[in-house]
């Protein structure tokens, strides 16, 4: 999130570890702009904090044009700031997976493509690996899965590759040592993306934005022998 508090701190550390692939998550609902209010009124409030109601935004950027400009020139500004840190960009996704919308996702990978966007997440998990995994699957499930093909289909005709798949999605603040250790059992061929929110401990704002997550043991699945084990096995 390249207008987050936290941002400039992550590009100092990213800077320092030269393998480390680093992506723009765009934000477009639910967090902060890189524009002030002014230059888009319709997006953001006086804090420049994008609304938290998906389906009010969904329908104001697919139906209201000066939205949809206001939209592109923030997209637009947020891929500019990433392009100022200096730091190679290796992909984007976006905030509560905000560019499964049609027009969100159009307006990265265009402006993306300016700015040498090689790739974009799709969230894609498929129901039936996680079923094998010991989760039902449910009809939301599958219509998510289904509706990736959206944005899968803008990326491939945009010149920009994505993943095959996304796991940690139904776990998500849940991917634990033992839930990854499942998956692999099951891991499909392909690019596969492991989707989690580590963190070293948790502080006020992350107990406020995510109160039931478990940070600290998804972080203790990245570093686990066991799981470095079970993929070099793979």
């Amino acid at each position: 999130m390249v207008a987050g508090p936290a941002a400039e701190d992550a590009v100092r550390r990213a800077r320092k570890m030269p393998n480390l692939r680093v992506g723009l998550h765009l934000v477009v609902i639910e967090g902060p702009s890189v524009l002030p209010q002014a230059a888009i009124p319709a997006l953001v409030d006086r804090k420049r904090q994008f609304p938290s109601d998906q389906l009010r935004l969904g329908l104001r950027y697919f139906f209201l044009p000066h939205v949809r400009r206001q939209l592109a020139a923030e997209i637009r500004a947020q891929f500019g700031a990433f392009a100022a840190t200096g730091l190679p960009l290796s992909h984007a996704d976006a905030h509560k997976h905000m560019h499964l919308h049609p027009t969100v996702g159009r307006l990265m990978l265009e402006i993306g493509k300016a700015h040498g966007l090689p790739r974009v997440r799709v969230p894609a998990e498929p129901p039936a690996i996680m079923q094998a995994c010991g989760v039902p699957t449910t009809f939301g499930a599958r219509a998510m899965h289904a509706w990736c093909s959206l944005l899968r289909g803008q990326a491939r005709r945009a010149g920009v590759a994505t993943n095959d798949s996304v796991f940690g999605l139904a776990w998500t603040g849940h991917f634990t040592e033992e839930r990854v250790l499942a998956l692999l059992k099951h891991l499909p061929p392909g690019l596969n993306e492991l989707y989690f929110h580590p963190a070293a401990r948790r502080d006020d704002t992350v107990a406020a934005l995510m109160p039931t997550y478990e940070h600290e043991a998804e972080l203790a699945a990245l570093v686990s022998p066991r799981v470095r084990l079970a993929l070099a096995a793979i």
